[in-house]
């Protein structure tokens, strides 16, 4: 066989099953190969960005990675926003990109740049094809190291002639290893640490919502009723319904959860990662008592400086941690700060719920009908805006993944092609993205891909005719904005003319009976609606005058 034969089969070995993107010539005799293949499916998009989020997406859900595809070149350039943002928010990902021949990558030449150079800062290890016979090596290593804690995403770079080079090669058997587990000695001290404190916080991190962390974490809740906060990617870590829930921390101003934090005396941070939330931010004054438990030692950090890490699987970690809470005579904490800020964020998430007699469409409005109306288990992914604010804190979750918002890298155009590849992993759960209208147009040629995917998916855009969360912040900051104003297409007529449904409305009396149809329709579905986006600056204002409940 030839090289590109090996490539596909080494693919194969390791379980792949997607690989989205769009070829070109110097691929050409891989994609004849994978043509070939019985068990990986190619998904072609109508662009290169739109591939990388899509792999990116699947890796969140499955914790596996996919491939995104693109030639030399611009095919190249054009996948490198996809895999910053999957790198960046740790998800699981193959890059794989053609080349020019070998003989002509020392000289100037058409369409040739040094890819793996461009890859190596948004990636975890990027590299070439020289030898057929290293193609086994290469792609086992690629995979072990996009799924090795922290996850993320790896480049292979096959070029033009050496894919079709003759080679005898075999794959490499995938054997998997168990993770590092920490020592006793220390998490005697972190338990012993946390028996010691009277009003101990959990901050997760994205790390929380690996499933198995995620079971033990509600555990060790259950056991000690120890609060839990969640950055944006964490959501779900716990049952929002649970006493022991305190939503969502990670906006620039100061809110409610941020009360608990204040009030604590051990901070514990669980798979946290500072890429979402700086911990100048909860810990300005370095006075707080951090004790890190995560995958990997602390980040350092003149802010986030712990004197205790315990380092290791983290599911395991926190097994250990209830172990010795089931030997010990029981724990005793002061949550009555913790119950306080559950029962004022609760109230200022039902403070709109019955806003239905309004014109105006207000996001709370629209993130509370949005969540009775999801199950669960179902899934809705955020763009960047001004609504990834809103769904950060007014959206909350009952199991872990099932709301996926970029805040990493937090790149726009993510939400449609992340919906696609929701809808291939879960086709039996309802999948709904959010979009400004300003992130939607920035891939919304993957409409065509939804389509000819057939797939189950619903995109609600946010219309305000501008870049909403730059007005935010430039009213916030100078007292004005720049001209951020742009004008939309007809979005009805543009639903149509890709073969979805399509649906506006103009009122919030309208918006729960017209998602509910959104979300039952077969194929894709479009709803549009106007966004009051007073409410950015009301919150402002009263985030600015808020005192904590005790």
């Amino acid at each position: 066989m030839k090289a590109s034969d090996l490539m596909v089969k080494c693919l194969e070995e390791e379980g792949i099953e997607y690989i989205f993107g769009v070829p070109g010539e110097e691929n050409a005799d891989f994609m004849m190969s994978l043509e070939q293949s019985e068990s990986i499916r190619f998904v072609l998009t109508r662009h290169e960005q739109g591939a990388a989020f899509m792999a990116e997406i699947y890796g969140r859900l499955t914790g596996n990675p996919a491939g995104c595809l693109g030639t030399l070149g611009p095919g190249a350039t054009n996948l490198i926003t996809g895999v910053a943002d999957s790198n960046m928010d740790r998800a699981p990902m193959l890059v794989l990109t053609g080349q020019g021949a070998s003989t002509r990558l020392h000289k100037e030449s058409h369409q040739v740049m040094d890819v793996v150079d461009m890859f190596k800062p948004v990636t975890k290890w990027a590299t070439t094809v020289w030898h057929p016979e290293n193609i086994p090596e290469i792609v086992r290593k690629a995979v072990r190291l996009a799924r090795t804690e922290k996850p993320g995403a790896v480049h292979i770079e096959l070029p033009e002639d050496i894919a079709k080079l003759p080679c005898d090669k075999s794959p490499l058997p995938v054997r998997k290893f168990r993770r590092a587990v920490p020592a006793d000695k220390i998490m005697d001290m972190a338990f012993e640490r946390i028996g010691a404190a009277k009003r101990p916080l959990i901050i997760a991190g994205n790390g929380c919502i690996r499933r198995r962390a995620s079971k033990q974490l509600r555990i060790l809740c259950e056991k000690t009723g120890i609060g839990v906060i969640s950055t944006f990617m964490a959501k779900g870590c716990v049952d929002m319904d649970a006493p022991y829930c305190l939503y969502t921390i990670g906006l620039g101003a100061k809110d409610i959860p941020a009360c608990a934090v204040d009030a604590a005396d051990l901070i514990i941070t669980l798979g946290y990662d500072m890429v979402e939330y700086h911990p100048k931010l909860w810990n300005e004054g370095r006075s707080k008592d951090v004790l890190h438990i995560d995958f990997l030692p602390a980040e350092i950090d003149e802010h986030y400086h712990p004197e205790i890490e315990v380092v290791g699987d983290l599911a395991h970690s926190l097994w250990m941690l209830n172990e010795r809470i089931d030997a010990s005579d029981g724990l005793k904490f002061d949550l009555e700060q913790q119950a306080a800020v559950r029962r004022d964020m609760t109230e200022e998430l039902e403070r709109h719920a019955k806003d239905d007699t309004e014109s105006s469409i207000r996001p709370q409005k629209v993130l509370w009908d949005a969540r009775q109306l999801m199950a669960p288990e179902d899934i809705l992914l955020s763009d960047v805006g001004a609504h990834k604010m809103w769904i950060a804190r007014h959206y909350q979750c009952h199991e872990p993944n099932t709301c996926l918002i970029p805040n990493g890298f937090c790149s726009m155009g993510f939400a449609l092609p992340g919906a696609i590849a929701a809808s291939l992993v879960y086709p039996d759960r309802r999948i709904l993205g959010i979009c400004g209208d300003g992130g939607f147009l920035m891939n919304m040629q993957e409409m065509e891909t939804a389509r000819r995917l057939n797939c189950k998916l619903t995109i609600m855009v946010w219309e305000d005719g501008g870049y909403g969360l730059i007005g935010w912040k430039q009213n916030n900051e100078f007292g004005r904005q720049t001209d951020l104003a742009f004008g939309n297409p007809d979005w009805v007529a543009l639903a149509q003319a890709f073969g979805w449904h399509g649906h506006k409305i103009d009122s919030a009396k309208e918006l729960s009976p017209a998602l509910r149809q959104a979300l039952d329709e077969d194929g894709p579905s479009l709803l549009v609606l106007p966004i009051d986006y007073r409410e950015n600056l009301e919150l402002t204002r009263r985030l600015g005058e808020m005192t904590c409940p005790i």
